[in-house]
């Protein structure tokens, strides 16, 4: 086979649907490429979707996606062994229209953006391994894909963290482990009154924690836990190499984490639906690629668009805006009848005006900030022990919170000049 679109997007998930979606309403010819057997098959369980820039596309979408819960409940939560300290933070703003995140299961939620697409024009083909990208002298044609040539004006790459196409193409290099986290999901299935009796939830309000500390038994990552109408999404995301290097399986982590006081009863009485891993992009800024090429832009997780600044974890909307710019730039080219770097290098310069290269670079130093030890085990159990005694009544005199403090600095063994190093860094960093 053999045949001839504007554009071809490799990839069903956010940022690809996305641009297939507004392309088509553009009235571009466009076929959008899924190597799973539906979109959103290869993504376990979900995550939470800071929806704002999808308003730009569709309108109060939230009246028709599968979205799960609105999150108007953010935890952080330090947690040690055997102990665990919250900031619980909880604003009714989020409780209402344009809302500003949602759980959603990426299951239902990226078959449902293909759907749009499809529906406003683009053709959809599922159970597809694209195996390269066709070039022809040094422009990118097309794809292909077994014995078939499939020839585009321009192709989207959206192929995940991996991006073979990008890496075909010349656009970027393997990745490397430093550069790459890998998480580990459970769906654990749960009554809906239950999880709303748990967690003190009326309607379709949610709540999302991120966790720091024993969860991922010193190496750099987190943990993640939210609610969705009858499930909780529950993992963690721990950096490769470090993985290696203390000898932490991510499985025996998760059970572990499961396994925690202030989890298990969170948790009680849930059947596990679903368990998998997925590689997670954590270079930041330095580990986005070259985006652009003659006849491709890469986007979402193949272009390295992620940040986790210890407060939010960002991606879904990052590949949402990166989809947008794509077909905005792909637009633009096809108005011009010319589909060069000179004239896609467009979209680059749109995601650098934009919120999520300006986010990434404002949080640049997050990165090396989550991969300080201490954050994991000291800094942890010096907050616990400090609440402990603050808490702990007994028929004893008690020592100011001061002397409790450098108490609990002391026993922590971190110097204070590690304490001002690592304050500082967070203060730039954040």
């Amino acid at each position: 086979m053999s045949e001839k679109f504007d554009v071809i997007v490799v990839g069903a998930g956010p940022a690809g649907s996305s641009a297939a979606y507004k392309l088509a309403q553009s009235g571009a010819e466009v076929l959008l490429v899924e190597r799973g057997p539906y979109p959103g098959a290869k993504n376990l369980s979900g995550g939470v979707l800071f929806g704002r820039v999808l308003v730009d596309l569709i309108p109060e979408f939230w009246n028709e996606a599968p979205i799960e819960r609105y999150i108007n409940r953010n935890i952080l939560t330090l947690m040690t062994e055997d102990a665990t300290l919250n900031i619980d933070f909880r604003n009714e703003a989020f409780s209402t229209p344009p809302y500003n995140g949602f759980s959603v299961l990426r299951g239902k939620f990226d078959a449902w953006l293909a759907e749009k697409a499809e529906e406003a024009g683009a053709a959809l083909i599922t159970g597809i391994k694209v195996d390269a990208p066709l070039i022809e002298n040094g422009a990118i044609k097309g794809i292909l894909a077994g014995e078939d040539e499939l020839l585009a004006d321009v192709v989207i790459a959206g192929d995940g963290a991996l991006s073979t196409l990008a890496q075909q193409a010349g656009l970027r290099d393997q990745p490397q482990p430093s550069a790459m986290a890998v998480g580990v999901k459970e769906l654990i299935g749960l009554n809906r009154s239950i999880i709303e009796e748990r967690f003190g939830l009326t309607g379709n309000e949610g709540t999302a924690y991120g966790m720091i500390g024993y969860p991922t038994r010193g190496v750099p990552g987190g943990a993640f836990f939210y609610t969705n109408l009858d499930s909780i999404s529950v993992g963690l995301v721990m950096h490769i190499d470090h993985c290696s290097e203390h000898k932490v399986s991510p499985a025996d982590a998760l059970e572990e984490f499961l396994a925690h006081p202030f989890i298990a009863p969170l948790i009680r009485g849930g059947q596990v639906l679903e368990y998998g891993a997925h590689m997670v992009p954590e270079g930041g800024i330095n580990g986005v690629p070259k985006l652009y090429t003659d006849g491709m832009l890469v986007v979402g997780d193949a272009a390295g668009l992620g940040s986790n600044n210890g407060f939010a974890v960002r991606g879904m909307d990052y590949a949402i805006a990166s989809g947008i710019y794509a077909a905005d730039t792909i637009i633009t080219a096809k108005e011009k009848g010319d589909f060069t770097a000179a004239t896609l290098s467009q979209y680059e310069q749109m995601l650098e005006n934009s919120f999520v290269l300006q986010d990434m670079k404002t949080y640049a130093g997050a990165g090396p900030l989550m991969k300080t030890q201490r954050i994991y085990n000291e800094y942890p159990q010096m907050a616990a022990d400090v609440l402990d005694q603050v808490y702990t009544q007994q028929s004893l005199p008690k020592e100011n919170l001061l002397k409790i403090l450098m108490q609990a600095r002391k026993d922590s063994k971190v110097s204070f000049l590690n304490l001002g190093k690592d304050g500082w860094k967070a203060v730039k960093s954040l």
